[in-house]
Formats: C-alpha cells, structure tokens, sequence
C-alpha cells in the first residue's frame, strides 16, 4: 500500500497521473487528501485518516509518498506512525516559504516546536528524498544540505517541482518500499 499526499496544489490533475504511476510498484495506491491551509487540523487530519486506512490493509511495507508541501506531511506522518516516506521535492519550512498562501503559517512553527526534538535522528533511513535539480519553487540544495545527514538523496535532472514523471525513480522507489 502506498499512500499519496498531494502538495498544496491539492486540484492538480498532475496528482492523479502520481497516483496512477506509483500503482506499477503497488496496486494499492491512496490519496490522502487534507486542506493545506490549516496545519493544526491537517496533521490531525492525516494521523487519524492513515491509522483508519491501515486497519484495512495487511501490506507488511506499506509507504508514504508526498510532493511539496505533501512531502512535508509524509516526513512526519511516516514517523510517528513507523512508515517509511518517500520526500519529493519536500517544502520543508512552509511557515516561512508560505507566508500569504496559508491562512496560518505560525502552526507550522507550532507543529515543529512540538514535535519530538531530533526526529530527524531517530527516523534515520527511513525516508528517501527525491530532488529537482531544477525546482523552479524550492531551493533543493538548502533541502538536501538539511536532509542528507539523515536520509538518501536521489537527483533528478529533468523534473520541476510538481514532478510529473516518476518512471525513472520507480525502480528505486519500489526497492525501498521493500527493503
């Protein structure tokens, strides 16, 4: 089972093409849709809706797999629930680069002051980071200068921030989902 958070951009149809490509690691693929613009509730949101779809699944490796602002949620909803998460392209500090899309960017300062100190550390390996080269949204060397102490990182040359084609990356994606 792979469960699919979307970025802010939660209307993309660019979404559904996501979804249909990840189904050739996993048939079962799950969009977990949220607000995106109130992070308090988003996050209770996610907790809840990903605990429910697990009591129906017996996949022994389920995974997490968000883009943008979706990579940020499953980076934290793959750790407090023992997921492993795959980052595309993560927006890994929306209360900052935000600020005027989001009705309360402060949650997202709250949520990280109350998350558990040193998560990163305690969830080593257990997510993969995909990036853009030429993220036109997202400065990918701040992200992977952030992220690689703690998590593999894998480059693409080709792809914007939404990243529409994830063929080259399946083969990888699918041997972490496993291993």
């Amino acid at each position: 089972m792979i469960f699919y958070l979307h970025g802010f951009d939660a209307t993309s149809p660019g979404n559904h093409e996501k979804m249909r490509q990840l189904q050739f690691i996993d048939s079962d693929v799950r969009l977990v849709s949220y607000s995106t613009l109130h992070p308090k509730n988003d996050m209770q949101h996610l907790l809840k809706e990903v605990a429910k779809q697990m009591k129906h699944s017996d996949d022994p490796a389920p995974l997490m797999v968000g883009v943008g602002l979706g990579a940020y949620w499953a980076e934290r909803i793959g750790f407090l629930t023992g997921l492993k998460s795959v980052l595309i392209n993560p927006n890994l500090h929306p209360e900052i680069t935000m600020q005027g899309c989001i009705d309360r960017p402060e949650e997202y300062t709250d949520i990280a002051s109350k998350c558990v100190s040193g998560f990163r550390l305690k969830n080593r390996h257990q997510a993969m980071c995909i990036l853009s080269m030429h993220d036109e949204v997202t400065d990918n060397t701040l992200s992977a200068n952030e992220l690689s102490p703690y998590y593999s990182i894998e480059w693409d040359t080709v792809q914007p921030h939404k990243f529409p084609q994830l063929a080259a990356h399946l083969p990888k994606i699918s041997q972490f989902k496993t291993a």
